[in-house]
Parts: structure tokens; C-alpha cells; sequence
């Protein structure tokens, strides 16, 4: 396998997430198991190196990947599986719908419920240190988005998990309300220091393309057993 195609994946541990969703006053309790991710957002040369796709507006090969659907997540996933000799974790209908394949060991997107546990990284607070540390945002961004891993790590190793470009998670929004909508997470580029919290849960249809928008990778450890 060509080292293009070697993402560098980071162990998150098992444990308890505490969950709300302010809009509709409901709180709940996650449980995640453990699991690798990828230790940056998806860059545009491990895009173009699986899909030979080249979408973003902001064009650098060491940039986040952005102007990406979510179904254009989905298939890289399943791409970058293939080259790896890893089973496809998603099964995409000729409709158009995708189900989980929950005994692939192929990569796949976080859940939301993963996203903000790996986000959080044990803290408790608004953000795991302070903003200009960790994220590019409006406020330092110069308008742009920037190289991965930049900025400071949270304790899981992590990088640019606020900032940078929102992430595309698998979870559909609010399926009874706005239909076929996933959630995406984590603040962006031109966002302002309210866009980049833990919390922060937005939506999107899965066809929309947007240039703040990106993803990270994960593989389901209890399947693989090793990075």
C-alpha cells in the first residue's frame, strides 16, 4: 500500500458521553466504544490520492479536503477501504441509500456521539483549550483554510477538531424535521469564536457541497484490534 494511503489513525479509549441538544431540550447519555481516527481532517492529497477528485476551492495538498458532499464521504471511505484490502464499511444503494456494513473493518465517519467524545477528549468545558491555541477561525484564519496539524493537539492527539473546516458525521439531524439532513461538527474557517464549540451540532443536506465543510476518518477498533 502506497504511503499516500496511509492516514495516520489515533486510539480513542472507550467511555461515557453526556449529550444534549439545546433546540430540542433533550439530554442523553452515550455510550462509545473504542476506536481509531484519523489524526487529521481528510487533506487534499489523501482525496485526490483515493478518489482522483480534486473539489476544493481553497487548492493545497497538505489543506483540509472541502466543497465535499456527504455522499462524496461515503464513497471515499469505501474507496480508501478498497485500496487498503479492507472490507467497504457502507453499502450505497442504486437508490441512492446507504446502510452500514457494522462487520466491516473498512473506514468509515465518526458518529456524532464519537465526534464529540473524541472532540472532547475528557474535558468538560466549551473547548478543550483555549480557541486561538487550537483553531483556525475567523478571527486568525485570514480568510482561508489552513495546513492540518498546526495548531495545538487535544489529549487524544487530535488535530484541528475545532476550526479549520466542519466535519461531516454519519448521523442523520433530525430525521422527523428536516428529512434526509446529516450533522456535521466542529466550526470552521470563517467561522467566529460561537461557531467553534464542542457542542455545536449544524446540518446539511447529504447532496450540498460547501467550502467550509470537510471530514475525518475512523475504523471500528473491536473489529480491527490494531491501528
Amino acid at each position: 500500500m502506497s504511503s499516500t494511503l496511509k492516514p495516520e489513525m489515533v486510539l480513542i479509549p472507550a467511555g461515557v458521553l453526556l449529550q444534549k441538544d439545546d433546540r430540542r431540550g433533550e439530554r442523553w447519555t452515550a455510550q462509545v466504544q473504542s476506536f481509531v481516527a484519523s489524526k487529521y481532517p481528510v487533506t487534499q492529497a489523501l482525496y485526490a490520492a483515493v478518489l482522483e477528485e480534486r473539489p476544493a476551492q481553497f487548492t493545497g495538498v497538505d489543506l483540509p479536503v472541502e466543497s465535499v458532499s456527504w455522499f462524496d464521504a461515503i464513497r471515499f471511505c469505501n474507496g480508501l477501504s478498497e485500496k487498503c484490502g479492507l472490507k467497504p464499511y457502507y453499502l450505497v444503494h442504486e437508490d441512492g441509500a446507504v446502510e452500514r456494513c457494522t462487520v466491516s473493518d473498512g473506514f468509515r465517519l465518526l458518529t456524532d456521539a464519537e465526534w464529540e467524545y473524541a472532540c472532547r477528549a475528557g474535558s468538560q468545558g466549551a473547548r478543550y483549550s483555549p480557541l486561538e491555541d487550537i483553531a483556525w477561525f475567523a478571527g486568525n484564519s485570514a480568510g482561508t483554510p489552513q495546513i492540518v496539524g498546526c495548531k495545538e493537539p487535544n489529549e487524544f492527539g487530535l488535530y484541528d477538531m475545532l476550526g479549520n473546516v466542519w466535519e461531516w458525521c454519519w448521523d442523520l439531524y433530525d430525521p422527523a424535521v428536516y428529512g434526509e439532513y446529516r450533522v456535521f461538527k466542529g466550526g470552521g474557517w470563517a467561522d467566529d469564536e460561537r461557531g467553534c464549540l464542542v457542542t455545536n451540532r449544524r446540518r446539511s443536506h447529504p447532496t450540498f457541497r460547501v467550502e467550509d465543510l470537510g471530514f475525518r476518518i475512523a475504523r471500528s477498533m473491536r473489529l480491527t484490534g490494531s491501528t
